[in-house]
Parts: C-alpha cells; structure tokens; sequence
C-alpha cells in the first residue's frame, strides 16, 4: 500500500511517497519510494508583510497539481497535507487553501507548532536507541524550532518556538524569544544526565552529507562549530560555488547552525545523530495508525 505526505514548509515544500510492507514480526516498514521538494520560500512573504504574495500563491497551487499527479502516477490510495509556520501566520492563509481544495481536491490543515513537534515524534527513533541516554529531538525549520525530549523509555516534553531560519535572515526574532528558548532548554534538561541529540531538517541532513560520516554515526557540536565558523565567512554566492549548494539552502544553513549549536549547548550536549526524518516521515506514521483504527489498510508483507 502506498501513502504520502505533503509538508508545506516555511522554506520548501515537499511530498513523500512511501510503501508500507508489513515485515516478518508483522510491523509496519515504510520504504520510501520519492521524495519532491520545491522551494517554496513562503516565510520570506509572511514574515515580513504577514501574507503569501499572489505569485507564492500561484506556486503552492502549481506545486499540489504537480504532487496530485505524481501521486496518481505511482497509484497512492491515501494521503495527508499539512502546511506549518509560514501558513499559521499568513493572513490569508484560509482562502489559499480554500482555493487549494477546490483545485486539487487535496485539504492541507495548518498545524500547531505543538502538533507538529507530536508528528515529528511519530517517528519513534529514540525508542530504538541506546537506553542509557536521554535524547533531545531538534528540528530546525524556516519559521520554527521543534523540541521534544526523550528519557526513561517516555516524552517528557514537546516545544515548538518561533524561532527558524528565515525569521533569523529577516531579523524577526527578538532578544526576549532567545531568552525563553535558552531557560526552557536549561531549566528542563537539568536534571538529567548523558543527554544526545537528535536533528531532524534539511539543513542538518545537508550537514551530516558534507561531513561524510557514515549513517548511524553521530556529529559532534564542536564540527557543527566549525561549520558554523566556515559557512559565515563565505557568501550565499560563494557557499553554493564552493559546496555546491542550492541557493534555498546556502542562505538558510548558517542560522540553521547557529540553533542547533545553542541548544545543544544550552543542554550540555556533545553530539547529535542525525537519522534523516522530519515532518514528512511522521506524517506518514499517523496517517497509517488512523488507517488502522478505521480499519482500512490492506498491506502486503
């Protein structure tokens, strides 16, 4: 069975496509079959002028027409939108949307940031960690940082903060902001030992690329230090010369660091693994367990 996800990001969007099998012990394993990701950029219109410009508008609607028909071709039978920080603060989010269904017949719902620190953790990846750790989920998005903290076999807490890339590039983060995240982060993790990270994003996963690190090993911050310190003495033209970024990306991956770095050491963490999962993937958990409980899965194992 096939099922996809549609995340629309403050930076990207992107649509995941995945084949649920069902493995020897009968769980559920979700191959991915392709991952789209177009540019979006939608939080360099909100959140400067609080509303997605008639041309970003006609871009999210072309780029949904282009996911139906992709979704059609590869024969999906179930799918589930959901648009994140750039659409929560549009003014006119609400009739874009409108417009979205009744063109593609596809309904995005524009989630919480707490929502969407809970689909993030669907993807259950502490679980099969070590369990002698404490692990500290980081998503880094355009317009918000996703936390949620793993200890004791149990979520201690989840936190979404408006605090993103492109809120960072437009100067639209304040000392106050900071603060909160920075006592939140120190004041909940305190009391815990052998913390770890977990990053999740498409700045981080571009990090662990160019690190060469093989899968399952994690980074230390001091490396994402170092990157820091490289990138922000290049600029966006020469970082996509030198590292062969995309211009979407070389803007975006030095505040990125810059929030990945300041929360780990806030917590007093020493690496982060980065395991390749983000919205999209958990995404596509809940729309199985909903399937699941109405009873309409029909898997192949």
């Amino acid at each position: 069975m096939k099922l996809a996800a549609i995340d629309i990001g403050s930076n990207a969007a992107r649509l995941l496509i995945s084949d649920v099998i069902l493995s020897n012990n009968r769980r559920p394993q979700f191959q991915k079959v392709n991952l789209v990701r177009v540019p979006l950029r939608l939080g360099f219109d909100v959140f400067e002028k609080k509303a997605i410009s008639k041309e970003k508008e006609d871009m999210i609607l072309n780029t949904i027409k282009a996911y139906k028909l992709l979704m059609d071709a590869y024969g999906v039978e179930y799918c589930k939108a959901a648009a994140t920080s750039a659409m929560r603060d549009a003014s006119n989010a609400i009739e874009i949307l409108e417009r979205v269904k009744k063109e593609t017949g596809i309904p995005i719902e524009v989630i919480t940031g707490d929502a969407e620190a809970s689909l993030i953790y669907e993807n259950h990846i502490a679980e099969n960690l070590d369990k002698n750790h404490t692990y500290l989920y980081i998503d880094v998005g355009g317009g918000s940082t996703e936390l949620m903290f793993f200890a004791n076999s149990r979520l201690i807490f989840k936190r979404s903060f408006n605090i993103g890339t492109i809120r960072l590039l437009k100067n639209q983060v304040d000392d106050f902001l900071w603060s909160e995240m920075k006592d939140f982060v120190k004041r909940e993790t305190k009391p815990y030992h052998d913390l770890v990270a977990i990053g999740s994003g498409g700045n981080i996963n571009k990090i662990f690329s160019l690190s060469k690190r093989k899968e399952g090993k994690s980074l230390p911050v001091q490396l994402l230090k170092d990157y820091y310190k490289e990138f922000s003495s290049f600029s966006v033209a020469d970082r996509m010369r030198i590292y062969k970024l995309r211009e979407d990306r070389a803007d975006v991956i030095v505040p990125a660091l810059f929030i990945y770095v300041n929360v780990m050491r806030w917590a007093g963490i020493e690496e982060i693994y980065v395991p390749k999962i983000g919205l999209a993937d958990g995404l596509i958990q809940h729309l199985y367990d909903e399937l699941k409980e109405k009873g309409k899965l029909v898997l192949s194992s």
